[in-house]
């Protein structure tokens, strides 16, 4: 690819993760698991540490693929064509319980509360619009999930440039989250940010199955 090439807009077929991805998901995160042997497994560990460095890897890889096969994983992937390009986890935030570790990313959350909590894209595809595409699935994703609030992590620059290597932007940046109607929130570190986007409650669907009519009768409409 030419240098114009790796910078410009691509036009990507994104969808929700299924129970039948696995394949897809192994070719995408190839031999390193994505970065390091994570494997998309380093929030729902409970900690880091000792644990963490014990799963990296192989037992990483072993404990996603069988949260996928029991459905207790969801994502959105990226296509180019038949090529998969990128993925973005998300869930309920108790599916995650080392953000709760996390001192930085702590916030009055509920039960209804979702959490977007990693991107991946594959080299050569990076800042070409691929992981816009990711999270603005995702946003319908928690929608149709019955999420009423969703969090986002983006990391800040640590230096006056405001550049950002790839390698650490995993949870994505600001500018992507501000994109797609996501708010700053206070939090207690200057170098990680809380963004949430809130939605309002879908209306319930009147079921009319066994009702009774005004004259006592049931029926379905």
């Amino acid at each position: 690819m030419t240098s114009k090439e790796l910078t410009r807009p691509v036009r990507v077929a994104v969808r929700p993760l299924t129970e039948c991805d696995w394949d897809v998901v192994e070719r995408l995160f190839g031999t390193n698991g994505a970065c390091g042997g994570c494997w998309c497994m380093y929030w729902r560990l409970p900690r880091g540490g000792r644990l963490w460095e014990q799963n990296k890897g192989a037992p990483n890889k072993r404990a996603l693929k069988k949260l996928l096969f029991a459905g207790r994983v969801l994502g959105c992937l990226a296509f180019a064509g038949d090529e998969p390009v990128g993925w973005c986890c998300l869930g309920p935030r108790a599916d995650f319980p080392r953000l709760e570790r996390t001192k930085a990313l702590q916030t009055a959350w509920t039960q209804d509360t979702w959490s977007v909590v990693c991107f991946f894209v594959r080299s050569g595809w990076r800042h070409r619009g691929v992981a816009s595409a990711l999270l603005k699935k995702a946003v319908a994703v928690a929608r149709e999930g019955g999420a009423q609030v969703l969090e986002g992590y983006p990391v800040r620059p640590s230096t006056s440039r405001g550049e950002i290597p790839g390698a650490f932007a995993w949870t994505g940046v600001e500018p992507l989250f501000e994109k797609h109607g996501f708010k700053s929130i206070p939090g207690p570190s200057s170098n990680r940010a809380v963004f949430v986007r809130r939605f309002r409650a879908m209306p319930k669907k009147r079921s009319t199955k066994g009702a009774r009519d005004s004259k006592g009768r049931t029926g379905d409409t």
